[in-house]
């Protein structure tokens, strides 16, 4: 059976990409930075939850607010979880962090296996696989710059929120 003609069926074949629920926005963010947004439920109605009385179903199509609230609750949250592993030695009690050995303060010790296995690390939490080609070599220089200007600015826990601010703010976080 031959594939259908995009210019057929409107210039698209398949269904449109959806976004993720606030419920389901709400688990994901708790469960991958292991903190919450405390302000989802306060703006539920705008990033599309359906109230009942006005709408019925609820809205999960892609759209600019939801971009924008999204942002700002990944830099809140991940501002927020970056500045609490500060102080965290074990790195089995980080999340952002967790395959880094020891203190996060010291980022110019890191090698280059161990950058890679960070990033590998959160994309996989973030994503749910691994990066590989092409794009490992972006995040782990993206990685590397925002370490680079967190320590000049002293404040190494802001590399770590880049990462999570720019991983959570992916498409591969919040559509399906």
């Amino acid at each position: 059976m031959p594939l259908p003609d995009p210019e057929e069926q409107g210039g698209s074949v398949g269904r449109a990409p959806r976004r993720l629920t606030v419920a389901q926005l709400k688990t994901s963010i708790q469960t991958t930075v292991g903190r919450p947004w405390d302000e989802l439920e306060t703006l539920a109605p705008s990033l599309g939850r359906a109230d009942y009385a006005n709408i019925v179903t609820e809205n999960t199509e892609p759209n600019l607010v939801f971009a924008k609230f999204m942002e700002d609750g990944a830099r809140k949250v991940c501002l927020d979880q970056a500045a609490a592993e500060l102080n965290q030695a074990d790195p089995n009690a980080r999340v952002l962090s967790r395959t880094v050995p020891g203190s996060i303060k010291d980022m110019k010790a890191l090698s280059d296996a161990q950058v890679e296995q960070l990033v590998v690390y959160l994309s996989t939490r973030f994503w749910g696989a691994p990066l590989a080609g092409e794009e490992l070599p972006k995040w782990k220089r993206l990685f590397t710059q925002s370490s680079t200007r967190a320590l000049t600015l002293k404040k190494p826990d802001q590399a770590f929120a880049v990462m999570c601010i720019a991983m959570m703010t992916d498409t591969r976080f919040i559509t399906y």
